[in-house]
């Protein structure tokens, strides 16, 4: 009688050891799983009062400035966000002393799929002396284009204006452009106009 006390008892002690380690287990990877996606929720670069230069073959092809850059990298899609705004000027190999400028109180850029957005009171200046204003504007570098759904201002170097009221898409050198629904008072030949349907 006593041996089989002995053996359950051993058992028993057994078991509940075995319960413990399988609950703390459980509860680590419960913990794991519940902070891995929040851990990653963080700039993992900072960077104050940015200054940034960026070359093509030895060409500076682009400045930017802005108050804060914020680089997340540990997530699915990695961005630079400037959340303070931004300030951006850039060159053309043809004009190089005459950077066209862009403006924005935000802008988030998606470097490995390169795209950019850029939004609140975003201005446009191109080196030809066109100025854009609207309040966002999207870039897809690997189509080189850019495009707006937003209501854009243009005022051309003549001082002629235009409104599009529901939107544009261009080539990202505004070589071309498109603008929908729009009035003003100017015509050019490198416009091309087209009219939403109703």
């Amino acid at each position: 009688m006593n041996f089989l006390n002995k053996i359950s008892y051993k058992n028993i002690a057994c078991l509940f050891s075995c319960a413990i380690f399988f609950i703390l287990t459980s509860c680590e990877e419960d913990l794991t799983k519940a902070n891995g996606s929040k851990s990653k929720n963080f700039p993992s670069q900072i960077i104050n009062n940015a200054n940034i230069i960026q070359r093509d073959s030895g060409f500076i092809s682009l400045k930017a400035k802005a108050p804060i850059i914020e680089k997340y990298e540990l997530i699915d899609s990695p961005y630079i966000v400037a959340k303070k705004g931004i300030n951006i000027e850039f060159f053309d190999k043809k004009k190089p002393k005459v950077p066209g400028k862009i403006t924005a109180k935000y802008a988030r850029i998606f470097e490995y799929k390169k795209f950019y957005e850029a939004k609140g009171d975003v201005r446009i200046t191109t080196n030809e002396g066109q100025r854009f204003a609207m309040q966002s504007i999207y870039w897809d570098q690997r189509k080189n284009r850019i495009y707006t759904k937003d209501t854009v201002y243009v005022t051309m170097e003549d001082g002629s204006t235009l409104v599009g009221a529901n939107g544009m898409t261009a080539k990202d050198d505004f070589s071309e452009y498109t603008f929908f629904n729009n009035s003003g008072d100017f015509s050019t030949k490198r416009l091309e106009e087209k009219k939403t349907p109703q």
